[in-house]
């Protein structure tokens, strides 16, 4: 059985199991928007360009982490 992990929602900073919802790691429709809106209004962005080395630490973790490729989220998006 997976284990459930409790995070923080970035944008309310609220406790849940958000990974496992809809909208993980947020914990609401609205919450997901309001980080959109950070990264169109630049408030969130990317401080320097991503090397090699800063993936390194990715390379650690087993295959059928969370934490795989972009767009393979193993959810089937509802």
């Amino acid at each position: 059985m997976k284990s459930r992990r409790r995070i923080k929602c970035p944008t309310c900073r609220k406790a849940g199991d958000w990974l496992d919802g809809k909208y993980g790691p947020f914990c609401s429709h609205r919450c997901k928007l309001i980080d959109l809106g950070k990264w169109f209004s630049e408030e969130n962005r990317v401080s320097e360009p991503l090397r090699p080395e800063h993936l390194d630490p990715l390379a650690e973790l087993p295959p059928d982490s969370d934490s795989g490729p972009a767009g393979d989220t193993g959810r089937d998006g509802s």
